[in-house]
């Protein structure tokens, strides 16, 4: 807990110590971000004792309702994906939503990025909103820790009356196209298994629509077009149960909703830093 305080102290500290300029910003949010990395990684130190904690049954349970009996990635996997003599046949559409969910780590801080460099009067509210997603998210992978599909299929853990086999096509294609590079790329991406409920992938996504779409018609539309792709590829290759995405939407509702209620404190806030910042400087 002292390590996550004090990663979590460094953008408020550069905010103080340094005058507000674009490359400040951008290292205010890499600071956060680096933050948020120990926060989502840190439950994962102990991997036994989060195994032991871990929820393997209700995402399961609700996506087999969803589904009308069962579960949505297996009849997407079914009715998609195809494997032959040889082993995976990697057609377009899997290539295209493979990428689709790796192009996702830029996605959310691109999206801020074109607001700073194209609206900079709106990215402090914008950047403001995008990371408490992240932040409120890696509070539910302490405290909730949940087996995403893949996971609880390959480990076959309770919960599921029988988990049937779900492929975790992503892996299976980074493996194929990265080769030897795949190790060591997944190891830096990676890092913690059970962070699933909610998924950030969706629910980052989402803010980043919404965020774009008060920019214009234009990035709104390519902000979504992407969330839709995403959310698709997230279930279909097995990365995601359905209610992780819904989790992940009803996150991203919430803290817009309070953003909206919160101008006024954002507003003092941001003036007691602009003080401290001045009093830094005599």
């Amino acid at each position: 807990m002292v390590a996550q305080a004090a990663a979590y102290s460094a953008p408020v500290g550069l905010s103080v110590a340094a005058r507000r300029t674009p490359a400040r910003d951008v290292a205010v949010c890499m600071l956060q971000m680096w933050a948020y990395v120990m926060a989502y990684k840190h439950p994962h130190d102990d991997p036994e004792s989060q195994r032991a904690s871990t929820h393997f049954s209700y995402p399961i349970v609700a996506d087999r309702a969803l589904g009308l009996g069962e579960l949505p990635t297996v009849r997407l996997q079914r009715a998609l994906a195809r494997v032959g003599p040889e082993g995976a046949e990697w057609r377009v559409l899997d290539k295209v939503l493979v990428w689709a969910h790796w192009s996702w780590f830029a996605v959310p801080h691109g999206s801020l990025a074109y607001l700073l460099a194209r609206h900079p009067r709106r990215f402090p509210r914008a950047a403001a909103l995008m990371y408490a997603v992240f932040d409120v998210g890696a509070c539910f992978y302490w405290f909730l820790p949940t087996a995403p599909p893949w996971y609880a299929a390959a480990e076959e853990m309770p919960g599921g009356d029988g988990v049937p086999a779900v492929r975790r096509m992503m892996v299976e294609y980074g493996e194929l196209f990265w080769r030897d590079g795949w190790g060591p790329l997944y190891s830096v991406l990676g890092g913690n298994p059970l962070a699933a409920m909610p998924s950030l992938h969706f629910a980052t996504s989402l803010m980043a629509a919404l965020l774009l779409a008060q920019a214009g018609p234009l990035p709104g539309a390519l902000g979504f077009g992407y969330m839709v792709t995403l959310g698709f590829a997230l279930v279909y290759l097995g990365e995601h149960y359905v209610v992780d995405l819904l989790g992940g939407a009803a996150l991203t509702a919430a803290v817009w909703r309070v953003g909206a209620r919160a101008g006024p404190i954002a507003v003092r806030v941001r003036c007691a830093v602009a003080r401290l910042e001045a009093m830094a400087r005599e």
